[in-house]
């Protein structure tokens, strides 16, 4: 059992992570704002409310608890949002991350997983992408991912912090019974935000339908929360192990078309989706799918979700226990 730091486990995918730690038996600590986070997503006996930036309360938390490691999820993710508010974006996702490694650093803290993305990639010249391929982030939500892998590769032979950064593709779903599960707000990503126009009848905006691709929308690779959790897992066992420093993707190496996920959302709501096509969104690149082959090699790790349709449903099943619930026969 390892004692553990969870940055930003009020949030999706930190509480699906923390969900997890726990059933595997590691104690866990949360440290969230709560500016995007959820309180009903974590164990009040468990959260740490304030910001990274408080270097010396993180410092002073990390001595006294004496964690083995630290997962790192706090960060803005909003590839939009970041166009709109780059200051905002490198504020939070690399000033308060340095803030973090001082305040790891005080207290001998050597271990870390952080939560990276495949925005760090930009438009990559070919798919699926592979770990070496060139890094050219398209936004500043992506510069401040790389920035952080950077930082963590210096800081590896500086200072001897051993790292796994994750960059992980479209997260979506939900764990089943677990009453954890996607609300961000304001929501950006698409899975959530079709489910809620089946939900309200207001139409969801599709952005752009004239990329290069054969449908004309954007294609992704979708990857389950709880799949992107259990790499989390692995990755920390891997570091605990003696494991070195990696960088590595997450994802399950098959795309998908938005056009292809408003079907599957239909097939698994029995309602046609409405949305209107909008303008290309900044940033967006037109495919983003990953070969997650090193990361099966080195930790063992596979995707259990697989199906495109049972993501979607255990999203689905997780929307229709929220508030206000209307419409769908799925």
């Amino acid at each position: 059992m390892a004692k553990v730091l969870v940055t930003g486990g009020a949030g999706y995918i930190g509480s699906h992570t923390v969900y997890h730690l726990l059933r595997a038996g590691h104690d866990v600590f949360v440290v969230d704002d709560l500016s995007r986070g959820r309180l009903e997503s974590v164990e009040p006996s468990r959260l740490q409310q304030f910001n990274l930036l408080d270097t010396e309360r993180l410092a002073s938390l990390c001595r006294s608890e004496r964690f083995d490691a630290v997962i790192h999820f706090a960060g803005f993710i909003a590839v939009g949002e970041s166009m709109r508010l780059p200051e905002l974006y490198f504020r939070n996702n690399v000033s308060a991350t340095i803030s973090l490694f001082e305040a790891m650093d005080a207290a001998g803290l050597r271990r870390l997983v952080f939560s990276s993305s495949a925005a760090v990639y930009g438009e990559p010249r070919g798919n699926p992408i592979r770990e070496d391929s060139p890094c050219a982030p398209v936004s500043p939500y992506g510069e401040s991912k790389l920035t952080v892998e950077r930082m963590l590769r210096w800081l590896d032979l500086t200072k001897g912090l051993r790292s796994v950064s994750l960059r992980y593709f479209n997260a979506c779903g939900a764990e089943p019974g677990s009453g954890l599960g996607e609300a961000h707000e304001p929501e950006t990503h698409l899975i959530p935000l079709l489910l809620r126009a089946v939900k309200t009848g207001r139409p969801a905006t599709i952005f752009g339908d004239d990329y290069p691709t054969p449908d004309g929308t954007c294609i992704r690779d979708y990857i389950h929360v709880s799949d992107l959790a259990a790499a989390h897992i692995a990755a920390l066992e891997w570091l605990l192990g003696g494991g070195a420093t990696e960088t590595l993707n997450v994802g399950t190496g098959a795309g998908h078309s938005v056009r292809e996920v408003i079907a599957a959302v239909e097939e698994v709501t029995g309602t046609k989706v409405p949305y209107r096509i909008g303008p290309r969104r900044p940033g967006d690149a037109p495919v983003l799918v990953a070969d997650p082959e090193r990361l099966g090699r080195l930790f063992g790790w596979q995707p259990r979700y697989r199906s495109l349709r049972e993501m979607v449903r255990t999203a689905w099943d997780f929307e229709k226990t929220r508030e206000n619930f209307r419409g769908g026969n799925g």
